[in-house]
């Protein structure tokens, strides 16, 4: 109860300057501050030079006619000292008693060390620029505020700054994967957020009604078909940053909205994508964290390496004692998987085809058990109806993803473009979701088109932005990672 008190306190306190500095007219919430220089680049410049900065004030001590105070931005903070004999009674008065911690100040001086070493700006004057009515927290980290901090990002990005340098870092990875796609022939494209079929992932949507149309369109859980219809009309290869949407369960690596970031290049093959995402990721690991080793649970990762590779399908096989392949009925997979005795009976119960049943077992058996980079290979093709058939076996695709510590970091193959094979594929899982699978996607006939107008040769890959910056930066939730996640 007293905190609670002492808050209202405060609150009123603030008030009533603000109230005051209005009747007075001075203005506690200016239009602008023409600054010299951001304080990061202040903290370089030589002892003696003249600045104008500004920032929030988030802490002071007032000692009589000498006060020592910090001003921070997003990037850096820079300790300033006020002094009876560098500024009028008047305004070191004001200083005293009506500007706050949380205030945002702009301050004129010069560049100087301390006795202790800090770089400190001498100030000869100074101006309020804009009153905070709340305090600042005292604290604003734990595991007890962890929901707060969620909530209140911006107060997060204020008192912790292992949030500010993952923001940055965030910020840092988008500008590299813009500069290092386009330096490789790549051109970022934009494809549409409302959909008319849900289609480019096996995933459960989100549905919104498009007044004006008068129709139900379901938010984009993938760019893909939208990027190879791009490649069809004749753009080499192409990217995009997108917002997808997934109305699936949430835990630490999975959100309902998150950024993936696919691109398309015209002949190539999976191998070359393999190749390119090796390359891809050190590239990337060295512009945000300066080197292409990760500590991941405490241990020492060297992305830099040659990646292990396991074959999926024989890696499955190995598991049950037989070959998935030869199953095409979901309940006769069922009755052969139950007798192996490695599973509970009514673990399948939500699978409606043979590829849920094995996408549950590698997720039972095996992908929590990859702790280095490794590159899985060599799936059947019930999994990805989207991916192009193997030439020598057309039960397999050729397709790929790339785990660490359990996570799936990519997922990249070789494109289908035969659209009578598409299009069987497509039918098959219109099937599926009339048996009760929500996961399974529409027959887009516009993609047809496109695809019976001719494709090229392609392959595709996509990566999630926030699971890899969860990756680079060890934050253990994709929430730690996302300015304003969505909370309940």
């Amino acid at each position: 109860m007293d905190n609670v008190q002492d808050l209202s306190r405060e609150i009123d306190i603030r008030k009533a300057k603000i109230n005051s500095l209005k009747e007075k007219g001075i203005l506690p919430y200016v239009e602008k501050f023409d600054r010299t220089c951001k304080i990061i680049e202040a903290r370089d410049l030589p002892v003696g030079s003249k600045v104008s900065l500004c920032g929030r004030l988030t802490f002071r001590r007032i000692m009589g006619k000498l006060s020592f105070a910090v001003i921070e931005d997003i990037e850096a903070r820079i300790q300033i000292s006020l002094s009876r004999n560098e500024i009028d009674e008047d305004k070191y008065s004001f200083y005293k008693t009506m500007v706050d911690v949380g205030d945002f100040i702009g301050v004129e001086g010069e560049i100087y060390t301390t006795q202790t070493g800090e770089i400190t700006v001498r100030t000869k004057d100074f101006v309020l620029l804009s009153k905070a009515m709340l305090p600042l927290p005292e604290k604003f980290h734990g595991l007890s505020n962890v929901e707060q901090r969620y909530r209140e990002r911006y107060m997060d990005l204020v008192r912790n700054p292992e949030s500010r340098e993952v923001f940055l870092k965030r910020s840092k990875l988008l500008s590299f994967i813009r500069k290092f796609l386009e330096a490789n022939g790549f051109i970022e494209v934009e494809t549409p957020i409302l959909q008319s079929a849900v289609c480019g992932a096996s995933a459960k949507p989100f549905f919104t009604k498009h007044n004006a149309l008068d129709k139900i369109c379901n938010l984009r859980i993938a760019p893909e078909v939208y990027l190879k219809q791009v490649i069809a009309g004749g753009f080499d290869r192409v990217f995009e940053i997108a917002k997808c949407f997934r109305n699936e369960g949430m835990d630490p690596s999975h959100l309902q909205e998150f950024t993936m970031l696919e691109w398309y290049a015209s002949y190539w093959n999976f191998e070359d994508n393999i190749k390119f995402f090796h390359k891809f990721l050190n590239e990337a690991l060295k512009a945000v964290n300066g080197t292409t080793i990760l500590d991941i649970q405490g241990k020492q990762i060297d992305f830099s390496k040659e990646w292990k590779r396991i074959n999926y399908t024989e890696e499955v096989n190995k598991i049950l004692g037989l070959n998935v392949l030869d199953y095409t009925d979901v309940n006769e997979f069922k009755k052969a998987v139950a007798k192996t005795k490695l599973f509970d009976e009514d673990e399948f119960d939500a699978c409606k085809t043979v590829g849920g049943v094995i996408d549950t077992i590698y997720k039972r058996k095996i992908r929590e058990n990859i702790i280095e980079p490794t590159i899985l290979y060599n799936y059947p093709a019930c999994l990805v109806p989207l991916a192009r058939r193997n030439d020598k076996d057309n039960r397999l695709i050729d397709m790929f993803q790339v785990l660490v510590m359990g996570d799936e970091i990519c997922k990249a193959y070789s494109e289908l473009v035969d659209p009578i094979i598409q299009r069987e594929a497509l039918e098959e899982q219109v099937k599926a979701k009339k048996s009760g699978d929500d996961e399974a996607m529409d027959l887009d006939e516009d993609f047809l088109l496109a695809m019976e107008h001719g494709m090229p040769p392609i392959s595709g890959l996509g990566t999630g932005i926030d699971r890899l910056m969860a990756m680079m930066t060890g934050q253990p939730s994709l929430r730690d990672v996302i300015l304003f996640p969505l909370m309940k």
